[in-house]
């Protein structure tokens, strides 16, 4: 047979050890050092607001990989679409746009300067232009709008007191390197 006295013993310490686990229970709850109940439900509250600000603050970084492509995708068609490959594209480009203006390409000098960043050449062009005012103004604004992309340097009007007003340009324009 079991010894009872034993097992009371026991029995009575597993009580002590719960009835002191308890009472540390109860004053950790009420201490001081852990805060009401209302402090750790405002300071919940405050994390679950901040919780709140990083997930709007990260929102614009969702899909960040299918961004990236796209955004590749859109480099290259630019490079394709405003960059040509060769110097007569360039001139044959200019052109075209005073042809369309009714102005008078005069003369045009270029030179082809080292590849800059993003393997590009820069052309450094100089054009002698003649034509009515109208027809110039119509011509600068048209090399602005341009599929190509033209920088305008410099414009100094020229001309004579009867005859056509005479406009010379400095402009750049780049070439897709190696292409």
């Amino acid at each position: 047979m079991p010894d009872l006295r034993q097992t009371r013993k026991q029995i009575k310490k597993a009580l002590i050890v719960l009835g002191c686990v308890d009472v540390l229970a109860l004053v950790a709850y009420f201490s001081p050092l852990v805060g009401s109940a209302e402090s750790r439900h405002m300071q919940m509250n405050q994390q679950q607001a901040e919780l709140t600000l990083k997930r709007e603050q990260v929102k614009p970084l969702a899909n960040l990989g299918d961004k990236i492509k796209t955004a590749n995708s859109q480099i290259a068609d630019f490079y394709k679409r405003r960059f040509p490959s060769q110097e007569s594209q360039v001139v044959a480009e200019l052109g075209k746009l005073a042809t369309a203006d009714g102005v008078s390409i005069e003369s045009v000098k270029y030179k082809v300067k080292e590849i800059g960043p993003g393997r590009l050449e820069p052309i450094e062009m100089e054009a002698a232009l003649s034509g009515n005012y109208e027809a110039l103004a119509k011509f600068i604004n048209a090399v602005e709008r341009d599929e190509m992309f033209f920088i305008i340097n410099n414009v100094s009007l020229g001309g004579e007191q009867q005859g056509p007003v005479k406009l010379s340009v400095k402009l750049e324009a780049y070439l897709k390197a190696g292409a």
